[in-house]
């Protein structure tokens, strides 16, 4: 305790102020908006998605696991999307689903390289061995 005072004794007050109920609900909000449907956000609270929204793309959408089906379906459906737009003749489309494509390639594959099931380790409590006394 005594740490935590001396450093909050260095910051200025207002930063260890109550928050409000609308700032509370603000920071709550953040949180809750993070959720996407093929996982979370990891942007910093405050800070506004310079993706537009693009999560596909996003480099700080962490995939729910769960969500490898929907995702390869949204790569499958990139796929034929690109197809039409070959075409088609439709360059600028065809560009901006690439795009799409290799975002949704590089989720796949972060799925891919975890663990498939993250396993409890018991390191058990260590034993101390006694040492023979320096007298004997």
């Amino acid at each position: 305790m005594a740490f935590l005072a001396r450093r909050r004794s260095l910051r200025p007050s207002e930063e260890c102020r109550v928050p409000t109920d609308d700032e509370w609900q603000e920071f709550l909000g953040h949180f809750e908006r993070r959720k996407v449907s093929i996982g979370a956000c990891g942007r910093a609270f405050g800070t506004p998605c310079i993706h537009e929204h693009a999560c596909v793309r996003c480099p700080m959408l962490w995939p729910d696991p769960t969500q490898r089906d929907r995702l390869v379906e949204i790569r499958d459906n990139l796929l034929a999307r690109i197809t039409e737009a070959e075409r088609e003749g439709w360059p600028g489309e065809m560009e901006g689903l690439q795009v799409s494509l290799a975002g949704v390639e590089e989720k796949l594959a972060q799925l891919d390289r975890r663990p498939a099931s993250r396993s409890v380790i018991d390191l058990q409590i260590p034993t101390v061995i006694s040492r023979p006394s320096q007298n004997s």
